[in-house]
């Protein structure tokens, strides 16, 4: 590491910190010529290879601002964004590869984003997959359900399954259907 003041090509490591969330350390540097001292910030880089070939470096606000776009007019807070990118990131610097495909980014953000908001969910999956027709929506959908548990189908009650219908007692053997009430709220 060159001295910034004076440009010796080389300097003493005084002290070495990791950053609170992790990802970076922090290296406080003197020179061993003019004896002024410096900070470093050391990361490891994570490349994204995009479709055309292109290599980037992973930005964790292209993830957010993307997200974003498929959580519009949904209730998901600036603080659920951040999360979530953190997360992506996090997930993406788990593999341990110093370059990534955008369809392995995709793919780390439609796990937190199914969590977030299944409507969000549906947004960025139909543009990430390229849905074309309603089919490939229906599809999707079939697969959340198998997923998520509906919340309204579930009302806590559970009925008995003979209470809709009652053996008619002339020994027909016909079976009449009997109205149940509803059950008022509780």
């Amino acid at each position: 590491m060159h001295c910034p003041f004076c440009r010796h090509p080389d300097s003493r490591v005084v002290d070495s910190r990791t950053t609170d969330d992790g990802t970076s350390i922090r290296r406080r540097r003197q020179c061993p010529d003019c004896s002024r001292r410096f900070t470093t910030v050391e990361t490891c880089s994570l490349m994204v290879v995009k479709r055309s070939g292109v290599t980037e470096p992973f930005s964790r606000t292209k993830v957010i601002n993307g997200v974003r776009k498929a959580c519009q007019g949904r209730p998901v807070t600036e603080d659920a964004l951040a999360q979530l990118g953190q997360r992506v990131e996090e997930a993406v610097r788990a593999t341990g590869s110093a370059e990534l495909t955008t369809h392995d980014v995709g793919l780390a953000i439609l796990g937190p984003l199914q969590e977030l908001d299944l409507v969000a969910y549906l947004r960025f999956a139909s543009v990430y997959r390229a849905f074309n027709s309603l089919e490939d929506f229906e599809a999707a959908i079939a697969e959340l359900r198998e997923v998520t548990p509906d919340p309204a189908a579930d009302d806590g009650h559970v009925e008995d399954a003979a209470a809709g219908s009652q053996e008619d007692q002339s020994g027909t053997g016909r079976t009449t259907q009997v109205p149940v009430p509803a059950r008022a709220a509780d």
